[in-house]
């Protein structure tokens, strides 16, 4: 058995777990391979294992991805899952089948303009600063209801849930905390007509507290793939004579 293929299995075996601590059905959270920094013959890899969601972090990594596995494009989800700039949102509307890094309006009103006639409605997820921290991007928590009613009257795009990348904790209670603070509202949303159905929560560290407080989708990268490896540094053109 391949790395890659080990490691799958003892992740869906922590999620099984999760879910049996939890008193959920052991399918009820599905796995995003997070593959941000390694190569498509990685992804190739995992997708020989069983795997078909991918997530990416940097637009143009993923576009090379997503070109270089156009054989397996039929069969493999892409997922962008990082930081969006406007700038960026044309060739994520365009190649991408979801996106969970929606942090403003304008974003999603980007994506839904841009997205190709032909294609399936984009799956978005709304991104809340579910930890109030100064230094990531998300919706503040106090304004995810009237955002996320906007974003779900836009047409070519679906709203599917909430993302949240919280601070890291290194207890189980106090990874469940902001989790939990997630579901709730989660809950309300969908208390209010919202059709949410995702919560993109949980990544290798904390895959279990977010199991127990709802996550219908976790997010693992080095538990499957390994040590990331570093993004190549773009050379500088040398300075004119």
């Amino acid at each position: 058995m391949t790395t890659i293929s080990a490691q799958l299995m003892r992740i869906h075996e922590r999620i099984a777990a999760a879910c049996v601590a939890a008193g959920r059905a052991p399918g009820a959270v599905r796995l995003l391979a997070v593959s941000k920094t390694f190569g498509a013959d990685a992804v190739r890899e995992a997708f020989d294992a069983g795997q078909t969601a991918f997530g990416e972090n940097y637009v143009q990594e993923g576009i090379e991805k997503i070109a270089a596995l156009a054989d397996l494009r039929a069969r493999i989800q892409w997922h962008m899952i990082g930081p969006l700039q406007s700038n960026k949102t044309r060739v994520v509307a365009e190649q991408f089948d979801w996106v969970h890094s929606v942090d403003r309006l304008k974003i999603a009103e980007r994506l839904s303009a841009q997205r190709p006639a032909g294609l399936a409605p984009l799956q978005l997820c709304l991104q809340v600063n579910i930890s109030g921290e100064a230094s990531k991007s998300g919706v503040p928590p106090a304004d995810v209801a009237d955002v996320a009613r906007a974003v779900a009257a836009l047409p070519h795009v679906v709203l599917r849930g909430l993302m949240a990348i919280p601070e890291p904790a290194d207890t189980l209670d106090a990874q469940r905390a902001p989790h939990r603070a997630l579901c709730e509202l989660f809950v309300a949303l969908n208390a209010r007509g919202l059709a949410l159905d995702t919560l993109s929560i949980g990544m290798s560290a904390d895959l279990e507290a977010a199991v127990r407080e709802g996550a219908t989708m976790v997010r693992i990268g080095s538990a499957i793939f390994g040590a990331r490896a570093l993004r190549p540094v773009p050379s500088t053109p040398p300075a004119a004579a």
